[in-house]
């Protein structure tokens, strides 16, 4: 069974209704990036942040996963699909996809403030200031934020360089490290790119760009391939 790996990125939470990361005046849901997504942020004012991730967390609850989502889950009829995402959100998971990898941790897990080996599943949407991890310490959201290391970063180039069919969907591929894996594709491995607005990347060969949303190129690219898997 041949490996399919997908990056995803905001572009498909976003037809969800998921706001994407940035507006165009630089602010995420009215808030400074510094304010609500760095270390310091979290020094300087920890109800602040946690209040933002509690808003975000409730937020995404009320979203369902779309066709661009179902499309890949799909795909595992035929192939062996792993997700590395970009995304914090749980859409994919909610989709039925089996192999999902966080690069920027997942909203719906705390973790410990002083050992970041303590994670927690979130029943709900919040967490209070006072909710402790079994080291004593208070819980913060399970993100990877700003001037943060990658913890899963040397997993995914693992996985990309697996891959026998990579696909690019919903990215600017401008956040890294998580847009250098396309250079982890190994040679002669097809590369699909699904988004609207094609992403600047070096010319390279066995690129495939599909200038639709995700609910429309994906689905079209997963008839293709599973057509394909058909033909083979």
């Amino acid at each position: 069974m041949k490996k399919i790996v997908v990056l995803s990125g905001a572009g498909i939470s976003a037809e969800s209704g998921i706001p994407t990361f940035r507006a165009s005046d630089g602010l995420w849901e009215n808030h400074r990036i510094e304010d609500v997504a760095t270390p310091e942020a979290w020094q300087r004012n920890p109800a602040l942040v946690q209040d933002f991730y509690n808003q975000r967390r409730k937020q995404a609850l009320s979203v369902k996963p779309n066709a661009g989502h179902l499309a890949l889950v799909k795909l595992e009829e035929k192939y062996d699909v792993t997700i590395i995402t970009q995304n914090v959100d749980n859409l994919h998971e909610k989709a039925g996809s089996s192999k999902v990898v966080h690069l920027h941790g997942e909203l719906f897990k705390s973790r410990s403030s002083i050992d970041e080996s303590l994670v927690y599943d979130i029943d709900g949407w919040e967490i209070k200031q006072g909710d402790l991890c079994k080291k004593g310490s208070q819980l913060r959201p399970h993100i990877v934020w700003f001037g943060e290391a990658v913890p899963m970063m040397d997993v995914a180039v693992d996985i990309t360089q697996e891959a026998d069919i990579f696909i690019v969907v919903g990215t600017s591929l401008n956040v890294y490290p998580a847009a250098g894996l396309v250079y982890a594709v190994q040679s002669g491995v097809p590369i699909y790119v699904v988004d609207p607005n094609i992403p600047a990347m070096q010319k390279r060969p066995n690129v495939t760009f599909i200038a639709e949303p995700a609910t429309i190129g994906l689905t079209e690219l997963a008839e293709q391939l599973l057509a394909k898997a058909d033909e083979e």
